[in-house]
């Protein structure tokens, strides 16, 4: 593929930094699906389940959409991609991660950053149901991660046909650590408590002998649920087995990664240094945060929302190229 031209994010003079970016991109008003569609479950290997909603639309293509960490489908950012996907024709599935969202408490196993299995367990479903269609997957944040672990080949069976990544921890040790640090801890805090919510809700239906505190960071989380629960030996293991800076070149799947180099909590230095395969276009926006991509200008699409611009732009070029 060859360079997306996308026009910057310039950011307003309201939201000059990534901390500015990110904070203000999630609380902003944001356009919501008048209808999430029809309910989707899907059964996996380990007997969990993953809830998901289909809205379907008359082009040949189906649209996956995996959230962040502590997200849902739900998340603003997720209905905002839904709309753009939909104005373009597309069909599409957003699904929530083990027990999140609709799917609270029907999942005994966690979800996390190398979960490539359960986003190819949902492909899976599409290709079944969707068989002539064109399968595009977007995943967002953890699942960004999650989603080129699966491209890779180390993890899951069954890849999309196209992919997108936005602001992937693909060095999940350094974000865990910056995450730890100054203002970061308020995102950090957030997550914490949203994934601790979802995991006593899983308790009720499948008890564990853990003990989560009220308060800790994201690594202590990681070194007391996600590690032992989720198939590691330990911290250290799950991040160094699930990262993704140094897989990249392995990647075969016409892809598009998005990220910032302001993100405060993922480090672009990662993407910079990395060695991205020839089926991958990387577009590294120097203004932007974690997800948050508000433009000085209105975009293309008529809003300040340059992520849902470069979602749009990112799905065109991949299917004009496919």
């Amino acid at each position: 593929m060859k360079s997306l031209n996308l026009e910057p994010c310039l950011p307003p003079k309201w939201a000059p930094s990534g901390h500015a970016q990110t904070v203000l991109g999630h609380v902003l008003r944001s356009p919501l699906l008048p209808d999430k569609g029809e309910r989707v479950e899907i059964e996996l290997p380990d007997g969990d389940r993953l809830v998901g909603f289909l809205l379907r639309g008359n082009s040949n293509v189906l649209v996956y959409l995996f959230h962040g960490l502590a997200g849902s489908v739900d998340s603003t950012y997720i209905h905002r991609t839904a709309l753009v996907a939909r104005a373009e024709g597309h069909s599409v599935l957003m699904m929530n991660h083990r027990g999140c969202g609709a799917g609270s408490g029907m999942a005994k196993g966690p979800y996390h950053s190398g979960s490539a299995e359960d986003l190819g367990e949902a492909i899976a479903y599409g290709k079944k149901h969707f068989p002539n269609h064109t399968h595009l997957a977007i995943g967002f944040s953890l699942s960004g991660n999650a989603l080129l672990l699966l491209l890779s080949g180390r993890r899951g069976n069954t890849k999309p046909d196209l992919a997108v990544s936005v602001n992937a921890p693909i060095d999940l040790s350094s974000t865990s650590h910056a995450l730890a640090q100054g203002f970061n801890r308020v995102y950090d805090i957030r997550f914490y408590l949203q994934c601790r919510r979802d995991i006593m809700a899983s308790l009720k239906t499948f008890p564990k002998e853990i003990r989560l505190p009220r308060l800790v960071t994201l690594r202590d989380l990681d070194n007391l649920y996600t590690a032992p629960f989720g198939g590691f030996k330990d911290r250290d293991d799950y991040y160094s087995s699930c990262s993704t800076a140094g897989l990249l070149q392995e990647i075969t799947t016409p892809t598009v990664i998005l990220t910032a180099d302001d993100d405060p909590f993922v480090d672009s230095r990662a993407y910079h240094e990395s060695k991205p395969s020839k089926a991958v276009t990387m577009h590294i926006e120097k203004f932007g945060g974690h997800m948050g991509y508000l433009s000085r200008m209105k975009t293309p699409l008529g809003t300040i929302r340059w992520q849902d611009y470069a979602l749009r732009e990112s799905m065109k070029s991949l299917l004009n190229s496919y």
